[in-house]
């Protein structure tokens, strides 16, 4: 197969304007007063895992991927230069059994919900990821955290949806193009896990490891 001229032009000027749209949305981020807010998500992370509590997360599709991602960060290891103790994290997305089991037996928006329900405890963290800020499954587990007195975050998209109103605290991405929200929310969350380990090792709350 080959490409002609105008074709591979017209790709480079799609990639360039894809590169410039993501670097914009991430120098809105740094206008606003998102800093605050992950700066404030990371303390109430760091304080629920003081008193023995653990971070959950959970998204959908790539926000599941991210919701994975992040709980590894921190499980196993965020920089190659620290090494330290395991920092208690869970993504919900767990196994294909559980997964489907739920789908089958009760609906696949009940998901996070019912391991929120088994899995969550009082002085938690729940993380919920959702580009759209309408997830059914994530607003479910949201709710049901605040009901056992789980601290919410949200990493949100567009005006936040309904997720928005069942989060104690948020970062909306001023968006509605689900892949330049889901980049903002991966460098966010990998600040907020480097934030996380930062203030964890500060206070002692975990030890390097020779």
């Amino acid at each position: 197969m080959e490409f002609s001229f105008d074709e591979r032009q017209k790709n480079l000027e799609t990639a360039h304007q894809q590169f410039l749209a993501s670097i914009e949305l991430k120098q809105q981020f740094l206008n606003g007063d998102y800093l605050d807010s992950l700066v404030t998500m990371a303390e109430v992370i760091v304080k629920s895992l003081s008193k023995g509590g653990k971070l959950m997360l959970c998204g959908n599709g790539g926000s599941a991927a991210d919701a994975q991602h992040l709980a590894a960060e921190l499980l196993i290891r965020l920089r190659s230069d620290v090494n330290r103790d395991s920092i208690p994290a869970i993504a919900l997305t767990l196994d294909v059994s559980t997964i489907t089991a739920c789908g089958n037996d009760y609906g696949f928006e009940c998901l996070y919900e019912r391991l929120v329900q088994g899995l969550g405890h009082s002085g938690d963290v729940l993380l919920g990821i959702t580009t759209s800020g309408r997830s059914q499954n994530v607003i479910r587990a949201l709710k049901t955290a605040r009901e056992k007195g789980i601290t919410t975050l949200g990493f949100l998209g567009s005006n936040g949806g309904e997720a928005l109103g069942v989060c104690d605290y948020t970062i909306v991405v001023p968006s509605k193009a689900t892949d330049r929200i889901q980049e903002v929310h991966i460098t966010a969350g990998h600040i907020l896990m480097e934030l996380i380990e930062n203030l964890m090792l500060e206070k002692d709350l975990i030890k390097r490891m020779i």
